[in-house]
């Protein structure tokens, strides 16, 4: 026994409601915003303060080496996650308004330089720490770059 398909316009289902049909082009698409403004507001500033302490911990950890906590330990810690901070919000301030090859490369340094200067508190030497900064920049600005570059037009406008 077959049945037939049914047309479309027809009866919606129950709990839907009917929506206008219309082509692809006419509709703007674009990603739900869960929070509102001011929760991006406290997020703009609470998430660099949050991963600078994390950073200034991961520094003041590695420049201890596992023997016991003293001031001078506490006060590179504290001082490593004001900077990473107040860079860190500077960037996402300045960035966007960059090309995407400029806002990748502000990007990339920051990067290297944040693990350049954690690397060298461990007991390692100074080309290690170099070099070891040198692959990670690579690598962020290749991924930075390719996510700019997809996401962005040359003037650093998103593509929506």
């Amino acid at each position: 026994m077959s049945r037939t398909a049914p047309a479309s316009g027809g009866m919606p289902r129950p709990g839907r409601t009917p929506v206008a049909e219309g082509r692809a082009t006419d509709v703007s698409r674009r990603t739900p915003d869960v929070f509102d403004a001011r929760t991006h507001a406290m997020a703009r500033i609470g998430v660099p303060v949050v991963l600078g302490l994390v950073y200034g911990f991961w520094v003041a950890a590695n420049n201890r080496g596992g023997d016991a906590i003293t001031g001078w330990n506490l006060l590179l810690g504290f001082g490593s996650a004001l900077v990473f901070a107040v860079v860190c919000m500077a960037l996402l301030m300045l960035a966007p308004r960059m090309s995407r090859e400029l806002h990748a490369l502000l990007w990339t340094a920051f990067v290297g330089c944040a693990f350049g200067f954690a690397y060298s508190q461990t007991d390692k030497t100074v080309l290690r720490s170099v070099l070891m900064s040198l692959v990670v920049s690579g690598a962020t600005f290749v991924v930075f770059f390719y996510r700019y570059y997809t996401r962005e037009d040359a003037f650093g406008r998103r593509i929506r």
